[in-house]
This record gives structure tokens, C-alpha cells and sequence, in this order.
């Protein structure tokens, strides 16, 4: 990795983003309650990340105060990413963390220029804003504050159970702004869970906290993604999950079948060859040479079996592909659930209803009538 440019004020073009001019030290931590982790704390210059007018996101700015992520998750399509730091997509994606201690300091900065336009923000679209190490740096009670605080609607999108602790934050900043919640649960089988997601906590655990955020006013989304064929597509399997997220309190679910591309796709197949021999053909069959997602028989079946499972449950629901009607303007965002209660004539409020308005349902493949036989 390039650390070269370590003194104060020191200058190195060859850095990590954000280290190229540094007014601090840079560190490399290891401390014995992150065993096998090291967190590279960084100087930002910039926190705010603008989305190329060309992607499919429903958003068009992101905040990540980490880079890497400690939930390990085998299928993650942000590993490629870790290359361009000088690391693997691997195990240095897995273990090796860039923490930006600075971001909420240079996220408030940026909110006070003019030419900001209050545009929706969203946290978790890379990786994981409640990972472990949050725990250690508490970088979100900042960034929380500043996006309200600055009248800046956002979304979260998360894993992890560190969500709860800042809920208290989270209620008080939706009375200045819609904020959005959403937890992503992919494995309801503890034993599947703990060998494809080693870092992250139980599905109970996120469903315990899915009823949490409920209970304090967030109508919550649950992202069940991705959809693993053979894995957890079965009907029963997708019966129990949406059984769970359902009596967690959840109003909505996105789900999706899995992608690999291609920083991702070695790792995960070296973790299949080990874990699930038998179904490596299947998977070379599905996802051949450098294709990274499912081909559209696969996906048009789970949605057919996907659907009335979601009906049965009385939960919303669309395949992630399904686009999102039109890109946020102003303080619109994804619907990810805007929380309940926001006060009528509060900032945000006719936001928030203007978000809710915009939502509409709809479910891939409707038009199709005749349910083709599975051939996979």
C-alpha cells in the first residue's frame, strides 16, 4: 500500500484519497478487540460523493466514512473497490478498513456552500456505515447531525445492530428532515450466515433491530438481497424470511437475485468450490465468463415465486431492477420507508410526503402469464 507522505503537511500524489495533503498524522491501528483487523485512519478532503448522471441509483449524492468492510460478506459488490487503494478485493477488503476520521467535520463544511441544494443523501450504498468499527470511531452521530442540521434529507441502508444506538439521533433529525431506513438481511439459516457473512450479526439480531427502529416511528425496508440460487431461493426459504422481516414490524421489501462482478466473482467462487462443491456447475452455468448477473429466466422466475409470498405476508415489495420512478429533485429520495410522524409544517414534512407520494409499486414481469417450468 502507498503510505508514503507521513509528516505533517507533507504532500504525496501517489496516496490514498484524502492523504495526498495531510494537516494530521496518518495511522495504521491494531488493537486486540479487532483481532486480525487494521484501521487506516485517514484525513478526508471531501465527504459528499456525487453519482454519474449514467447509474440506475435512485440518488445522486452518498456518504461512506469507511472503506472496507468488516461483515466479510463472500458476495459483497463493493470488493472491487479495494483495489484501487493497492489492495486485494479479498481478505484486505475483509480486514483492511480506511477509516475518514474527518468526515463529518468535512461533510458539514460542504453542506454550508451555496451551491448546495439540499439533495438527498444516502449512507450504506458501498459499504457499511454500522460495521464494527463504527463502534470504535462513532463517525455517524456526526454525519447525522450535520445532514439535518443543514435541512439535508437521508437514507440509510445497513447490516449492522450499531443502528440502534443511534435511533435517539435518528428521531430527533427526522423532525428537521425525512430520513429513511432500511436494514439488509440476505440469510435467515444461522449456519449459512455465519460461513458466507462471518462479520455480521445474526439475522435475528437485525430483525430485533427492524423492530426497534419501528417502535420508534421508521416505517423500515428490509433489502433482501441477494437471492442465491440454490442457496436461498427456496420457496420455503423465502416463505420464512418474509414471515420474519413481516413480524419485525417492516412495511416493505427490495429483493434481487445475485450479482458478481468482477472483483467479486473470484472470491466468491473460491468460497463455493470450498463450502458448496456441488453447486460450482450450476453457478459457471448461470454466471458464465465475465457475466455478472443471473440471466433473465432465473430472475423472472423469482420474481414469480417472490410475489404472491409477498402478497401472503401483506408486505410492499419490488425486485431491484424494477427502476425507481424518476431520480430525486431536491429533497425527494429512495423509498426506503420515510419515517412516520414527521410533524406537518416541519422541514422536511411536505418533503416527506411528497417522497411517499412518489412511490409506486409494481413487481417485474407482470405481464407474464404463463409461469415457464424452473430450469435451473
Amino acid at each position: 500500500m502507498r503510505w508514503q507522505g507521513q509528516r505533517v503537511g507533507a504532500t504525496d500524489d501517489a496516496a490514498l484519497p484524502g492523504m495526498e495533503r495531510l494537516e494530521g498524522l496518518v495511522r495504521s491501528v491494531t488493537t486486540p478487540e479487532f483481532a486480525g483487523m487494521t484501521f487506516h485512519e485517514v484525513a478526508a478532503r471531501s465527504a459528499l460523493n456525487h453519482v454519474p448522471g449514467s447509474s440506475a441509483m435512485p440518488f445522486d449524492w452518498t456518504v461512506n466514512p469507511y472503506r472496507g468492510c468488516s461483515h466479510a460478506c463472500v458476495y459483497c459488490f463493493a470488493r472491487g473497490t479495494h483495489t484501487y487503494l493497492d489492495l486485494d478485493g479479498g481478505r484486505d477488503f475483509d480486514s483492511q478498513v480506511v477509516v475518514k476520521l474527518n468526515v463529518a467535520e468535512v461533510l458539514e463544511r460542504e453542506l454550508r456552500r451555496g451551491s448546495w441544494q439540499r439533495q438527498h443523501v444516502a449512507l450504506g450504498t458501498n459499504t457499511d456505515p454500522y460495521q464494527r468499527a463504527e463502534g470504535r470511531y462513532r463517525l455517524m452521530p456526526g454525519v447525522v447531525e450535520a445532514l439535518a442540521g443543514s435541512g439535508t434529507p437521508f437514507s440509510i441502508l445497513t447490516k449492522g445492530t450499531l443502528l440502534r444506538r443511534d435511533l435517539p439521533l435518528l428521531t430527533q433529525a427526522r423532525e428537521r428532515v425525512p430520513v429513511s431506513l432500511a436494514m439488509s438481511i440476505a440469510v435467515f439459516d444461522d449456519e449459512l450466515q455465519k460461513a458466507i457473512e462471518p462479520g455480521t450479526p445474526t439475522a435475528q439480531a437485525r430483525l430485533d433491530t427492524v423492530r426497534a427502529a419501528t417502535d420508534a416511528g421508521f416505517r423500515v425496508s428490509v433489502f433482501l438481497m441477494p437471492v442465491m440460487p440454490h442457496l436461498t431461493d427456496s420457496g420455503a426459504a423465502l416463505d420464512e424470511a418474509l414471515a420474519r422481516i413481516r413480524a419485525a414490524g417492516a412495511v416493505r421489501v427490495v429483493y434481487g437475485a445475485l450479482h458478481l462482478r468482477p472483483g467479486v466473482k473470484p472470491w466468491f467462487m473460491q468460497w463455493l468450490r470450498r463450502e458448496h462443491p456441488e453447486l460450482v456447475s450450476s453457478y459457471l452455468g448461470l454466471y458464465p465468463g465475465a457475466s455478472a448477473t443471473a440471466p433473465k429466466p432465473y430472475r423472472q422466475w423469482l420474481a414469480r415465486r417472490v410475489r404472491p409470498l409477498l402478497r401472503a405476508h401483506g408486505l410492499d415489495g419490488r425486485d431491484e431492477e424494477e427502476p425507481v420512478r424518476g431520480r430525486p429533485a431536491g429533497g425527494a429520495g429512495p423509498e426506503f420507508g420515510v419515517a412516520r410522524g414527521t410533524r406537518p409544517g416541519a422541514a422536511g414534512g411536505s418533503a416527506a410526503a411528497a417522497v411517499a407520494a412518489s412511490v409506486r409499486i409494481t413487481s417485474r414481469g407482470r405481464a407474464a402469464i404463463n409461469p415457464a417450468p424452473r430450469l435451473f
